[in-house]
């Protein structure tokens, strides 16, 4: 049976230490943290709590044998006890650890010790829709509704599934029905509004549509500061564009001839600014048997640009301190990056090539090229337009990147931001790169396919055409998780045409891409 540690008799004494151990994993120290849970847990092995810390402070160690059998210890003592809020975070733990089966595992087990919980049985729903099991997110969904029909938040994972499923004059009803009665959670009122947006859309009903998605990034302002997170992004990208200015064509080829000891796997990075086609093209590439694909790993921003500085991360860099980079440092991060993206056994991906699909990362594409100045650089292309209306249409958690995604205009300038990276370091050049476009892979996918796949030095195989067959069987990371699964269609090539008026303004600062990128 699991026991609180502040109620555990004798415990008193050692709640100071407790509490250093988790101060020490808030400011970024798991080593020093390990040490101090590892010990109370000798005196008080029945505490789920310390167990499920222990798990977190490993895993960021990326000691994950250790995490998960401190996971599993804490799932067994908090299934025992009817702890249903841990094991949902031990769910969401074991989702950051990327072991997808034991996160369902332990949200089914929520579910089994409190049937009544709509906590549980929302969060096993998401799970369940995220695998797009529809039937059984639907039969989570009804239970909750049989006890409290009128939640809003239960009616907005309603709507979700209805939409999922293709009824969305239903999803249309219900979600106008949420935002007449109006709710007390911001939650609600912004998502409520943003899937009604996204429902008109899907339904041909533009206007409207482009109508409810502003009055849900109105909503989302009022839940952080993003004044405050626009201020902090727009610092590290003026520092960033400082540094490429100083740059030469000299710097890449010397960082590749003083890399003498080269990674001990081949390694890709595909890239580009977010919703251009990667996750499409990292499936269609994922699904040839010589290639290891990562579904938007935090292996390269967890382990290399934010150990960079102690304080700033990679935005404190300069030219200066990225030459003198010593070699053992550039070794260190090589091997914690590498630790990190495979996690499971490193056998596993002998001989193959690692594929590390990840947009956001390219605006640190100097500092990939410092680390692995051998990197083959993959770039995905699609129109700007296209781009921006294609973010702006998405629901993401507030963070200082995504934060630009509340207004249109913060969108371009986001755009323009990654891809200046991206024309800075082409312009540089001194590395193996390749521009692949998302309106050639839809139009021609064997075509499109095969030359990004020989640009990795493979021939085509047939089971890449039928990628999405693959795709059905494994759990995908991406925001763009529904349409991974399906085969290649071309509703998204010319969307922005939709939306024209409301871009209007915008198109001088887009016009600068559109030329560069051959979309006129």
């Amino acid at each position: 049976m699991s026991k609180d540690l502040e109620t555990a008799p004798g415990a008193a004494p050692h709640i100071a230490r407790w509490q250093k151990a988790q101060r020490l994993l808030v400011n970024g120290r798991p080593d020093q943290a390990l040490g101090i849970y590892q010990e109370l847990l000798k005196q008080f092995p029945d505490t789920s709590r310390l167990w499920y810390e222990l798990g977190f402070a490993a895993g960021k160690q990326l000691e994950f044998a250790l995490a998960d059998e401190a996971c599993e210890r804490a799932a067994g003592l908090a299934a025992a006890s009817r702890n249903v809020s841990l094991l949902i975070l031990l769910g969401q733990q074991y989702h950051w650890l990327r072991r997808t089966d034991r996160a369902r595992q332990c949200f089914e087990q929520a579910v089994a010790v409190c049937p009544a919980s709509i906590h549980a049985q929302l969060s096993l729903a998401d799970w369940y829709e995220r695998e797009r099991r529809l039937d059984d997110a639907w039969r989570c969904v009804q239970a909750c509704l049989d006890r409290e029909p009128k939640n809003a938040q239960v009616q907005c994972v309603q709507a979700l599934l209805l939409h999922r499923s293709g009824k969305n004059a239903e999803a249309e009803t219900l979600l106008r029905q949420i935002i007449q009665q109006g709710s007390s959670d911001p939650n609600v009122n912004y998502s409520s509004r943003h899937q009604l947006a996204v429902v008109l859309d899907q339904m041909g009903q533009y206007q409207e549509a482009f109508r409810w998605l502003g009055e849900a990034k109105d909503l989302m302002r009022k839940t952080a500061n993003v004044a405050r997170l626009e201020q902090d992004y727009d610092r590290v990208t003026s520092r960033r564009a400082q540094l490429l200015a100083k740059l030469t064509p000299e710097s890449i080829p010397r960082w590749r001839r003083e890399s003498a000891a080269l990674a001990p796997y081949r390694l890709a990075l595909l890239g580009g600014h977010p919703r251009t086609g990667t996750t499409l093209l990292e499936q269609v590439l994922g699904a040839h048997p010589g290639i290891a694909a990562f579904d938007e790993p935090m292996a390269f921003p967890d382990e290399v640009t934010e150990k960079l500085s102690p304080v700033t991360g990679a935005a404190a860099l300069t030219v200066k301190s990225l030459d003198v980079l010593p070699p053992q440092q550039i070794a260190h991060f090589r091997v914690r990056y590498f630790k990190s993206l495979l996690r499971g056994d490193p056998g596993e991906f002998a001989g193959k090539m690692l594929l590390d699909k990840n947009p956001s990362p390219t605006a640190w594409l100097h500092i990939w090229l410092r680390i692995f100045p051998d990197l083959k650089v993959i770039i995905a292309l699609r129109d700007p337009r296209d781009v921006i209306v294609s973010c702006y249409f998405q629901n993401l958690r507030l963070n200082t990147v995504n934060a630009n995604f509340l207004s249109l205009d913060r969108t371009v300038t986001h755009y323009a931001d990654l891809m200046d990276v991206w024309l800075r370091l082409r312009e540089l050049g001194g590395f193996e790169w390749l521009e692949t476009r998302y309106e050639n892979m839809v139009a021609d996918i064997e075509k499109e396919g095969r030359r990004v796949t020989e640009f990795l030095g493979l021939a085509w195989d047939a089971q890449q055409p039928v990628f999405y067959e693959k795709s059905r069987g494994k759990f995908v990371f991406s925001p763009t998780y529904n349409e991974a699964t399906k085969p290649v269609y071309r509703g998204a090539v010319g969307r922005w045409k939709n939306y024209a008026e409301a871009l209007a303004p915008l198109q001088p600062r887009l016009q600068r891409y559109c030329k560069i990128f051959n979309y006129d």
